[in-house]
């Protein structure tokens, strides 16, 4: 199928996040002469000049409320107490001189610019110096030295005449390992661990030898948990091995993730959900609505001027026209759908996860008579601000699994289970996946084993095995 070129722009704006609608909103009122952004408090304005906003939906806490309630009246329900998003940083403040805020922010530095830093506090000769780089420049995302030290300096060897020897690498090696964080440079996991017990300076001396030693020599068993071989071969009493496997758990087996840490992905909420007089009401994020409006003055000229209609100035009337009216249909169509996904989940927002009932997109689809992928491109990369937090309208959305009763929960809701049930376990005899199975179903949930472990691992959530504590 061919679509339109308007529909073309509808749906592409529709599937856009807030902050990506508000740039492309932005770029069009910069680049075509028939738009203009509406003044604020502008009054008079006419039909299909500037983009509407959605109205506000309340609904009742009775959750079987058959039909969506009418919008309640602007002057009958205050506005949100959530703080408003704007869709971007503030750029100025007060007496700032017009600074922009963001040049203020510090930049990250990368592991290998902060390492090379640090290298250049030292006194080393040209060639020593040379031989660190080489090994920093090879260090992995997560620290890691997975290159041989011998094979370093294979795709440059005009660097260094004569090659280097075994001793003169290692000595570059330990300088590396000694900056910044400890364990970086390691060639493997055992390594890592020991650099970093090697560091930890503050511990009981007694009990860094003996994790020094499980690491060494027993990582396998101590990665299997496997509590009574270790206290067999090291000959050590219970309160040391507990000692010794809780310092090596808090060690840091990947330590050059933590430079590598993404920018924070900012979120711009689409719409508020509070309550009101008991009722759950949807309230659009207005301070995240671009608004743009035609030109009239520039729209009057262009017709007096009787232009050829295919012109390019034609054109971008056109699509000036398209823009505005495709504006407002997105703020219309995110709008209800996010009043069908309150009116359905009001569950949720008075009890949380354990209380998601089962959505499809089809639901929604079928409630709003509109077309399933519709309802998806609302939904994915659009956010709502409720009491419980701020969720992405997707998380409402969960299929529908059985219940020995003949009703039915979603499976978010079982997610929800499985993590209450280990939060609350005993440490020392944590809950398995066939524990956790009989759980679900002596509450009414048929579950198979493999399901409930997909589910605890979607949670994040280790095997029982690896959860328990002696």
């Amino acid at each position: 199928m061919t679509l339109a070129p308007r529909l073309q722009q509808s749906v592409k704006l529709l599937q856009m996040s807030a902050l990506e609608f508000t740039t492309a909103v932005e770029h069009a009122l910069a680049t075509n002469p028939f738009l203009e952004e509406p003044e604020e408090e502008q009054e008079g304005a006419q039909p299909g000049e500037a983009t509407a906003a959605a109205p506000e939906a309340a609904f009742p806490s009775d959750e079987g409320a058959p039909e969506i309630p009418a919008p309640a009246a602007e002057a009958d329900l205050p506005p949100p107490d959530a703080p408003a998003y704007s869709g971007d940083y503030p750029t100025r403040a007060a007496g700032d001189g017009g600074m922009d805020q963001a040049q203020w922010v510090c930049a990250s530095l990368s592991m290998r610019q902060r390492l090379s830093a640090e290298l250049g506090n030292y006194t080393l000769e040209p060639r020593d110096r040379l031989l660190a780089e080489f090994i920093v420049d090879a260090l992995d995302d997560d620290g890691y030295l997975r290159t041989p030290l011998c094979g370093l300096c294979d795709n440059a060897p005009e660097d260094f005449d004569p090659p280097p020897e075994d001793a003169e690498w290692m000595t570059a090696l330990r300088l590396v390992q000694q900056l910044d964080a400890p364990g970086l440079a390691a060639r493997d996991l055992a390594e890592c661990l020991t650099l970093q017990l090697a560091a930890a300076t503050g511990a009981d001396p007694a009990i860094r030898a003996l994790a020094l030693d499980i690491v060494r020599e027993h990582l396998p068993r101590l990665a299997k948990n496997d509590c009574a071989g270790l206290r067999r071969l090291l000959g050590c009493t219970d309160d040391a091995l507990r000692e010794a496997c809780a310092l090596i758990r808090g060690l840091d087996p990947k330590p050059g993730t933590r430079y590598s840490a993404e920018a924070p992905a900012y979120v711009i909420p689409d719409v508020f959900v509070d309550k009101w007089q008991a009722r759950w009401r949807v309230l659009p994020n207005r301070h995240a609505m671009p608004q743009a409006r035609l030109h009239r003055t520039y729209a009057d000229l262009f017709r007096r001027a009787r232009l050829d209609d295919r012109s390019p100035m034609a054109q971008e009337l056109q699509e000036a026209r398209w823009l505005v009216r495709n504006v407002e249909q997105r703020y219309t169509t995110i709008q209800r759908v996010a009043e069908a996904i309150v009116k359905r989940q009001q569950t949720f927002f008075e009890y949380g996860d354990v209380a998601l009932r089962p959505l499809m997109l089809r639901e929604v689809a079928d409630d709003l008579d509109m077309h399933e992928s519709t309802v998806s491109r609302a939904t994915v990369g659009k956010y709502m601000v409720t009491p419980r937090g701020v969720f992405e309208f997707r998380h409402f959305f969960s299929r529908e699994l059985a219940t020995e009763s003949g009703g039915s929960c979603s499976a978010a809701a079982v997610r929800a289970l499985i993590k209450e049930m280990v939060d609350a376990e005993d440490p020392s005899m944590p809950l398995s996946d066939v524990a956790l199975t009989q759980q679900l179903a002596a509450s009414g949930i048929l579950l198979a084993r493999r399901t409930v472990s997909k589910y605890r691992g979607q949670l994040r959530v280790p095997p029982a095995e690896l959860r328990r504590q002696h």
